[in-house]
């Protein structure tokens, strides 16, 4: 995400190297600067390029809706349906960074199986009809380990990341060859007949490279990689070099790639300026040339979580009012939501305190599931602006005001008209007159009008179903029987230790980033004073945790925050034996840096420590001989597998005696059906957990929010983690918990609302000629019961409701009728379904509450 504190809270994630931003924007025209053939001219079958109104994809002009998903972040069975779900929203592309920590893990040893298999990815994208917009980076941020470098890049000689510098060049230039071979080995490319457009592609390839620039106070020039321009003050003159280098780089690859600029309103020809941000259609200041379109790059539909926050959604009217706003304004053809579906960190690769779940409240949530009203909303916005595409895309553009916060924005040609009508009064609805028609505009909304006369959309009138999403508990291990535990040992043996020196080592230098963990074990001789004054420990750690143990004693912890100093201090009064004594500190990282300008010369892990007694001077322990032991006993000997488990001694757990650094281990048998599967780990603190020897990641639920609640509870596990039987648990528990109280949920959509208004616009999605309640159930569920029915003036929403002044008595039982026992079903607001008006004279609405089983 961007180093700026703005940009990360936004969850922004730009690219280089790849797209800009989320991707599939900034199509340009066929060639590289340099040829006859000017920018934005059409292309002939097989190519994309771009002229002043859009992206042109075979000689077509297209408006294009595009998602981001990590291939990393969820697992190949479940691709299929996450696709098919983003197409059925109304996608066109599918973006996806290429991560190369996950691909090249060991200098020269490559790695796309699994989770990895970045071809098969692309391949399913192709096979279900959409465009690929592929982000090769290097650099990915994104929330993600390390920004995507793999940590082996930080002790290659001399290395200084992004930056006009050799080896960093000689790496970097390798890894972006070696993915474009790849694809165009597999065919992937659109030239070749394969899905790989950007939507942004020059004639030979599909990758974009996303430009920034400093500021103004810098000289202008234009530069590959993922906001840079934060980074590059940091950098002097060799940061204008490696951008010109980067540039060059690429297009030596032959691949024919256009350029764009992320946020850079004075991008050079023929580069593309484009958009990032909550609010394009109001900060963006538009294409900076008459033959450039207007391509909004990332679209931030939520926000990521980090422990000890709470959870910010991002209401489907305000991204649709965004979306809207854009393509009316700025004569947007190009969106692209980041994202549009996040999932799961697995093991140990999201960034610096980043939960396990990652945008969670997208359009499809963590497991998969289409969160409701967002993906329903998007969807019938989507159908509403490609239902007007040839206005849009060929119409002539014009605007006017229609009162003091309200205006209409135009596009028409000879045969067709779309009109976007904005009211950006927030608490007032508006009352307008376009064209001779009476409209009501409701706060902060925009209605768009097909042929400029019929309202097929409100951005503010959520007619899509809402569904809630419930964790049903189907396993408990309250049996203390069933557990095993496994104490992790405490080093304390100098001489035994893995490393020594006479200083204290860097964290991430020291465990190469492939464990959250560090000793740090020092010896002390103390002299007790006469009148046993207190000794106290002080400890300076620029990590995330710090445990302190005094000769094998727990003795106290401290951790910091996302936002909070980058010093933390442990200050407790210990007691010492006299002679010979030993501190043991284990330094704990909760994920590696993603940003930031010299990444390889951060500075973690514990930097202080002293020992004061009473009144005395302090005395300075980090000259003194120190071991390092990396990693714990558990991992390096992997006792979360089947097979390692068996090396230690297993004990029975006594009850209450959950002490910090223990391991715990079960086994559970597999939920049936298919509904997503979750541990709810509520009641533990900290650590990471295993199912059959993948990890399903960090768990912090100890740490709490402001609300009081943990940032996440429940913690999901793919079903194609699961044996059919006696799978096995694994948890390292670093700061004590009770297992006992674990359980294991499946998640799932258990009950659907509709409320729609007689007066609403019919579903876009479906026949239907007056406004409807469409519900329907995931996941191959059926409406079980309808927990509620009003046909009149019902009170209330989806979770509080009730009978209004009218109600018709027969709403119940046309519902259940229509409904119980199918997958959906479809009730239209009208009278005569009802048998007649209940209350002349009077607005009336149907709203339903439905369970699915």
């Amino acid at each position: 995400m961007g180093v700026v504190e703005a940009v990360v809270a936004a969850g922004v994630v730009l690219l280089g190297l790849a797209m800009c931003a989320s991707s599939p924007a900034a199509a340009r025209s066929g060639r590289w600067s340099g040829e006859e053939e000017g920018w934005g001219v059409p292309a002939g079958p097989g190519e994309v390029t771009y002229d002043h109104r859009a992206l042109v994809l075979n000689g077509t002009r297209r408006v294009l809706f595009s998602g981001e998903m990590h291939y990393p972040r969820s697992t190949p069975e479940m691709w299929p349906k996450l696709i098919a779900k983003a197409k059925e929203g109304g996608l066109d592309v599918i973006q996806t960074y290429v991560f190369w920590n996950v691909h090249e893990p060991i200098q020269g040893q490559y790695n796309f199986e699994g989770r990895y298999d970045l071809v098969k990815f692309i391949k399913e994208i192709q096979t279900q009809g959409l465009y690929v917009s592929l982000r090769i980076g290097p650099f990915v941020e994104a929330e993600w380990k390390y920004g995507g470098f793999p940590f082996w890049l930080h002790d290659v000689p001399n290395i200084i990341f992004r930056s006009d510098n050799e080896p960093f060049k000689q790496h970097m230039q390798r890894f972006v060859t070696d993915i474009v071979t790849m694809m165009k080995r597999e065919g992937l490319y659109y030239p070749q007949g394969g899905p790989i457009i950007t939507s942004q592609v020059s004639k030979m390839t599909k990758f974009f490279i996303c430009l920034t620039r400093t500021s103004s106070n810098y000289i202008n020039h234009t530069q590959i990689e993922n906001e840079y321009q934060m980074v590059e003050p940091a950098f002097g003159s060799s940061g204008q070099r490696y951008v010109s280098w980067a540039a060059a780089m690429a297009v030596n690859l032959q691949t024919g790639v256009p350029w764009t600029m992320c946020k850079q309103n004075d991008a050079p020809d023929p580069v593309i300026n484009t958009c990032n941000g909550l609010i394009c259609g109001e900060t963006f200041v538009g294409p900076n040339s008459a033959n450039k379109p207007a391509l909004w790059t990332e679209n931030w539909t939520s926000r990521y979580l980090i422990y000890g926050n709470d959870t910010k959604l991002r209401s489907p009217e305000d991204i649709a009012f965004a979306v809207a706003l854009f393509i009316a304004r700025k004569n947007g053809s190009y969106v692209s939501y980041y994202m549009y579906h996040g999932g799961t960190n697995f093991g140990r690769f999201s960034s610096s305190y980043v939960t396990t779940n990652y945008y969670d409240g997208a359009p499809l949530d963590e497991y998969g599931l289409i969160w409701q009203p967002t993906w329903g909303h998007l969807r019938e916005l989507h159908a509403a602006v490609k239902q007007s595409s040839d206005p849009l895309l060929f119409g002539t553009y014009s605007n006017f005001s229609l009162g003091q916060e309200q205006e209409a924005h135009i596009l028409e040609t000879e045969s067709q008209c779309v009109a976007f009508l904005v009211n950006f009064d927030q608490h007032q609805t508006s009352e307008v007159v376009f064209r001779n028609i009476s409209l009501q505009l409701a706060p902060k909304s925009i209605s768009i009008l097909s042929d400029c006369k019929r309202v097929v959309f409100e951005t503010a009138k959520v007619n899509a179903q809402h569904g809630s999403r419930t964790a049903e508990e189907v396993q408990s291990f309250s049996d203390i029987n069933t557990w095993k535990a496994f104490k992790e040992p405490i080093p304390q043996d100098v001489s035994k230790a893995m490393y020594t020196g006479n200083e204290l080592f860097e964290h991430l230098s020291t465990t190469k980033d492939e464990t959250d963990y560090l000793w740090y074990i020092v010896g002390y001789e103390h002299t007790p004073s006469e009148d046993g004054q207190l000794v106290l420990l002080n400890v300076e750690s620029r990590a995330h945790i710090l445990h302190a143990f005094v000769n094998n004693a727990y003795i106290g912890r401290i951790h910091g925050s996302h936002d909070g100093p980058a010093n933390i201090i442990l200050s407790t009064n210990i007691s010492l034996n006299e002679g010979a004594n030993t501190i043991s500190l284990l330094s704990v990282m909760v994920g590696s840096p993603d940003s930031g300008a010299h990444m390889e010369r951060r500075v973690f892990g514990i930097r202080k420590v002293s020992i004061q007694q009473g009144q005395e001077p302090e005395h300075l322990l980090d000259n003194e001989l120190w071991g390092y032991q990396v990693g714990l006993f558990g991992e390096r000997n992997s006792i979360y597998t089947q097979e390692g488990s068996k090396s230690v001694e297993w004990t029975t757990i006594n009850n209450l005696a959950y002490s910090p650094l223990t391991w715990y281990k079960t086994t559970f048998t597999t939920p049936a059906g298919n509904d997503a599967v979750t541990l709810n780990l509520t009641s533990m603190g900290k650590g990471e957990v295993w199912i059959n020897g993948e990890s399903i990641g960090r768990y912090w639920v100890s740490f709490k929010a402001p609300s009081g609640n943990p940032s996440q509870s429940l913690y999901h596990v793919p079903r194609e983690f699961l044996n059919p039987q006696d799978n096995i648990l694994v948890l390292f528990e670093e700061m004590g918990g009770d297992p006992q109280q674990i359980t294991v949920n499946t998640v799932s959509v258990t009950r659907v609302c509709g409320n729609v208004n007689e007066l609403a616009a019919p579903s876009l999605q479906s026949q239907d000629k007056e406004p409807a309640v469409d519900l329907w159930c995931q996941e191959g569920k059926q409406i079980s019961a309808i927990e509620f029915a009003s046909y009149g003036n019902p009170i209330g929403d989806c979770t509080n409701f009730g009978s209004g002044s009218c109600h018709a008595g027969s709403s119940e039982s046309v519902v259940k009728q229509a409904c119980l026992g199918k997958s959906g079903c479809s009730i239209p607001v009208t009278p005569a379904q009802f048998g007649g008006d209940p209350c002349t004279g009077i607005q009336k609405s149907l709203l339903v509450v439905a369970s699915c089983r």
